[in-house]
C-alpha cells in the first residue's frame, strides 16, 4: 500500500485555464485598466507558490507528528464503543499529519492489523473530516506579512535547538512560514486577475453548485489534499475573486476528491480495509448530498456569524468549511451502526482460505514515516509471532501424552502434528527478518524522543521471540524421538505434572500476545510475576519428580532424562517470556491498561502441593 504525496499536477489545470482564457498563441493578455498579464508569469507564479504551500504543510506535519510522539499512538489505544471519543481522536490525529486521506490510510492499516474494529474506524472517519478544517481555519489568518519571520525563527530553532523537541517546533514553525510564503505567492500572483473579465466571469460560474463542485473535486484529485484546496479558495477570496457562493460548493467538492487517496489506498488489500476507504467515500458524498441545496441558506449563516466578528470573505470560507464538517459528523456519528451495516451489505466478508506460506498481516511501509503509527504496527505484528508460538507451545505436548497419531489443529487436512510445527516455525524465522527490517527502516526516520529506544526494545525482543521457537523446535520436538528409542511411557503423575506445567507456560504466551496487542504494562508486570511463581513450581514438580525415582518407580527412573530436559525447556520459555516483558517495561512503549482476562489470572493452584 502506498500513500500518495500531494504533488504539482495542477499545473495541467492552470494550462488548460490559460488555453480556455487566451486565443491560440497568446502569452500575454490586458485587463480592463489595459495593464497586460503575462499568463507564463501567472502560471509559474502559481505553481511555485502552490509548491510551497504543500511543502509547507508537509513540513509542519512532521513536525507535528515528531512533536506530538507517542502521544498519537496512546490516544489511539483510548479507542473505545464511545463514538464521540472516535470522532475527537480523529480529528486531532488529522491535525497532526495535515491529511485526512493521509488518515484513512493509517485506518486502513489498523483495521488490517486489528488494533481497532471496523465499526470504531466509521466514527474516526468523521472526526478526520473535522481535523481538515483547523489547517483551514490557520490559513484563514492573514499572516503572510510574518512569512519570513517565521521561516526564520522555524529555521533558527531547527538548526540551534539541542532538543529534538525544540527542533520538531522549529519545523512547526518553518513549515508554517514556508505554507504562509506560498500563500503569498498565490496571493501576490493572482492580484492582476481581480481587473480580467473572462477570470472573473469563470470565477462567478462556480456559484453554479454542479460545477463548484466538479472543480473542488478534480483539483482536490489531483493534489491530493482538500487543505490545499481550501487553502486557494481563501487566496482566492483574500483577493476578492470568488465569493462566498461560489467557494462553498468548491471546498464541498474538495471533500469528494478527497476520497480517491483512500481509494488508492484500499486497491489490493483485505476485505476490511477495503470497507475502511468505502465509508469515508459514504460520509463525504452523502455530506456534500446533505448539504447540496442548503448552500444559500449555510452562506447566510456563515455571513451572520462574520457580521458579529467582522470576518472577511476569506474567515468566512473557512467558517463554511468547519460548519460543514461538524454538522456531517454529529449527524452521522448516531447512525455509525446503520452505516457499519450498509457497507457490510455491499462488501460481506468472504470465505478465505488459510495459509501455509509466511506472510505478514500488519506491516505497511507507506505508514514508516509517521513512527508512532508503524511501531504500534510492528508490535501487532510481533503480537501475532506470539500467537503463533502459542500454537507450536501446545501441539508439542500431545505426542509426549498421547501416542496415536496427531493432526494439525488448523489445518488437518494438509498437515501432521509435527509438520505443523515446523510449518510455523519457518513463519517465525520469516516474520523476524521482516520485522527487524522494518524496525530498521523506521530507526532511519527523525524519530522522536524516545523512540529510538522503543525500535532498540523491540528488535531486541525479536531475538527472544526466536528463541522460544527455537526451544520448541531443537530442545523438545527432538525428545519425542528419544522417547521412541526408549520405548517406555512417561508416568502417570509425571504426563499429570507436565501438562499442569505446560499450561502454566502456554498462559505466559498468551499474555504476551495480549501485551503486545494492547501495549498493556498490567499484563507486562503479571508475566514477570508468574515468571517467579513458575519458577517455584518447577522446583516443586522437579522435587516430585525425584521422590518418585528414589522411591524405584520404573517409568520415572526410565523417562528420568526425558521428563527433566522437557521441564528444562519449558522453564526457558517461561524466562524468555519474562525477559520480552521486561524489555518493553524497560522501553516506555506500554501504557496503563484494563485488567488482564480473568481466565489467564486462574493461577492460584500454583501454591498447591503436586500429585504425587
Amino acid at each position: 500500500m502506498i500513500m500518495n504525496k500531494p504533488c504539482i499536477a495542477p499545473g495541467i489545470t492552470l494550462m488548460t485555464l490559460a488555453a480556455v482564457l487566451l486565443p491560440a498563441g497568446t502569452l500575454f493578455a490586458a485587463d480592463k485598466d489595459g495593464q497586460t498579464i503575462s499568463w507564463f508569469m501567472l502560471i509559474v507564479g502559481l505553481l511555485g507558490g502552490l509548491a510551497f504551500f504543500l511543502y509547507g504543510m508537509e513540513k509542519m506535519s512532521e513536525g507535528m507528528k515528531r512533536s506530538a510522539g507517542n502521544k498519537m499512538r496512546s490516544i489511539l489505544a483510548t479507542l473505545t464503543r464511545n463514538r464521540f471519543i472516535a470522532l475527537v481522536v480523529g480529528a486531532f490525529v488529522t491535525m497532526v499529519i495535515q491529511s485526512s486521506s493521509a488518515t484513512t490510510v493509517m485506518l486502513v492499516s489498523f483495521v488490517q492489523a486489528e488494533l481497532m474494529t471496523f465499526v470504531q474506524s466509521l466514527g474516526v472517519i468523521l472526526g478526520a473530516n473535522i481535523g481538515t478544517t483547523i489547517t483551514a481555519q490557520m490559513v484563514a489568518f492573514k499572516l503572510t506579512d510574518y512569512a519570513l519571520l517565521m521561516i526564520a525563527a522555524g529555521f533558527g530553532l531547527r538548526m540551534l535547538g539541542k532538543s529534538d523537541r525544540i527542533k520538531s517546533i522549529g519545523d512547526i514553525l518553518l513549515g508554517f512560514g514556508i505554507l504562509f510564503y506560498g500563500m503569498k505567492l498565490m496571493s501576490d500572483t493572482m492580484k492582476p486577475l481581480r481587473t480580467y473579465p473572462e477570470f472573473i466571469r469563470i470565477m462567478e460560474g462556480l456559484e453554479n453548485p454542479a460545477m463548484g463542485i466538479l472543480a473542488g473535486a478534480a483539483f482536490t484529485a489531483l493534489v491530493q489534499s482538500s487543505s490545499a484546496s481550501t487553502g486557494v479558495v481563501i487566496v482566492l477570496a483574500q483577493q476578492g475573486l470568488i465569493t462566498l457562493e461560489a467557494g462553498i460548493p468548491v471546498i464541498l467538492g474538495a471533500n469528494i476528491g478527497t476520497c480517491v487517496t483512500a481509494g488508492l489506498a484500499s486497491i489490493g488489500t483485505a476485505r476490511e480495509a477495503k470497507r475502511v476507504a468505502l465509508a469515508h467515500v459514504l460520509f463525504n458524498v452523502g455530506g456534500v448530498l446533505l448539504f447540496l441545496f442548503w448552500i444559500p441558506q449555510l452562506a447566510e449563516l456563515v455571513r451572520s456569524i462574520a457580521a458579529a466578528f467582522g470576518s472577511g470573505t476569506a474567515r468566512q470560507v473557512a467558517n463554511a468549511h468547519t460548519i460543514f464538517n461538524i454538522t456531517v459528523g454529529l449527524v452521522f456519528l448516531p447512525f455509525i451502526g446503520f452505516f457499519a451495516r450498509l457497507i457490510l451489505r455491499i462488501l460481506p466478508d468472504i470465505p478465505r482460505e488459510k495459509e501455509l506460506d509466511p506472510v505478514t498481516w500488519h506491516l505497511d511501509d507507506s505508514i514508516i514515516a509517521t513512527p508512532a503509527i508503524a511501531l504500534q504496527l510492528a508490535s501487532a505484528e510481533i503480537a501475532r509471532m506470539a500467537k503463533i508460538l502459542g500454537r507450536m507451545h501446545r501441539a508439542v505436548m500431545i505426542p509426549f501424552i498421547s501416542d496415536k497419531p496427531q493432526r494439525d489443529a488448523i489445518y488437518p487436512e494438509q498437515l501432521t502434528l509435527l509438520q505443523g510445527i515446523e510449518m510455523r516455525e519457518k513463519k517465525i524465522n520469516f516474520l523476524e527478518e521482516r520485522i527487524r527490517r522494518y524496525l530498521l527502516d523506521i530507526s532511519r526516520q527523525e524519530l522522536a524522543e524516545g523512540q529510538g529506544t522503543e525500535v532498540n526494545a523491540l528488535i531486541s525482543l525479536l531475538d527472544s521471540m526466536e528463541r522460544i521457537g527455537d526451544v520448541i523446535t531443537r530442545q523438545i520436538v527432538p525428545l519425542l524421538k528419544k522417547k521412541e528409542r526408549i520405548g517406555v511411557d512417561l508416568s502417570k503423575e509425571g504426563k499429570a505434572e507436565l501438562i499442569r506445567y505446560h499450561e502454566k507456560v502456554g498462559k505466559q504466551l498468551d499474555r504476551l500476545n495480549q501485551m503486545m496487542t494492547k501495549m498493556d504494562v498490567s499484563v507486562a508486570k503479571k508475566v514477570k510475576k508468574k515468571k517467579i511463581r513458575y519458577a517455584h513450581l518447577d522446583s516443586r514438580l522437579r522435587r516430585h519428580h525425584l521422590e518418585r525415582m528414589l522411591a524405584m518407580k520404573e517409568a520415572s527412573v526410565e523417562t528420568h532424562s526425558i521428563h527433566m530436559e522437557l521441564m528444562d525447556a519449558l522453564n526457558q520459555i517461561n524466562i524468555y517470556s519474562a525477559d520480552i516483558a521486561n524489555k518493553l517495561l524497560k522501553s516506555g512503549l506500554l501504557a496503563g491498561g484494563e485488567d488482564v482476562d480473568n481466565n489467564m489470572d486462574n493461577d492460584k493452584d500454583e501454591s498447591e502441593p503436586a500429585s504425587k
